[in-house]
């Protein structure tokens, strides 16, 4: 089992992608890649479970080469690195904090694209978005969060 979170500051300008869709809104992520939080919080839960390191150890934001990348790719080379370790995975539940936009009519989306990158069925991806009751960075909608684990069998034994 692994566990992963991220936080990415909302400003005018990028778009928002969440799970490799973009979310149409009057504010995107900042950050070195293309800023997907939710993606960036399910590579970490994955590294995680297959103790593997985390985002930051093998895709740094030092590294000019990850200036912005799509972290679709980002984690299919994660889900490749985890196979390849001997580890399948079973699912993957995650959440999602922001006021805003409502998330709901993007889910199946949102699901669909992460479960084919995942290579599981979009029944074993959870995405729920939570508000934070206007408290803090995402309930002031200066910032957006995501938490994921994720849940491997290992093949070998």
């Amino acid at each position: 089992i692994g566990l992963g979170y991220d936080r990415h500051r909302l400003e005018v300008g990028p778009p928002l992608i969440l799970g490799g869709v973009t979310i149409p809104h009057d504010k995107g992520l900042l950050g070195h890649s293309d800023a997907d939080v939710l993606t960036h919080a399910v590579i970490d839960a994955l590294l995680g479970a297959a103790a593997l390191g985390n985002i930051g150890l093998l895709y740094p934001d030092t590294d000019p080469a990850f200036k912005g990348a799509d972290s679709m790719k980002l984690l299919a080379d994660t889900v490749a690195r985890v196979k390849a370790a001997g580890y399948r995975l079973v699912n993957i539940d995650t959440n999602i904090i922001a006021e805003r936009p409502k998330l709901n009519p993007h889910l199946h989306a949102i699901r669909e694209s992460l479960a084919r990158t995942l290579m599981i069925a979009a029944d074993a991806v959870s995405v729920k978005p939570k508000t934070n009751e206007r408290l803090g960075p995402e309930g002031h909608e200066e910032a957006l969060s995501a938490q994921a684990i994720a849940l491997l069998i290992n093949e070998n034994g």
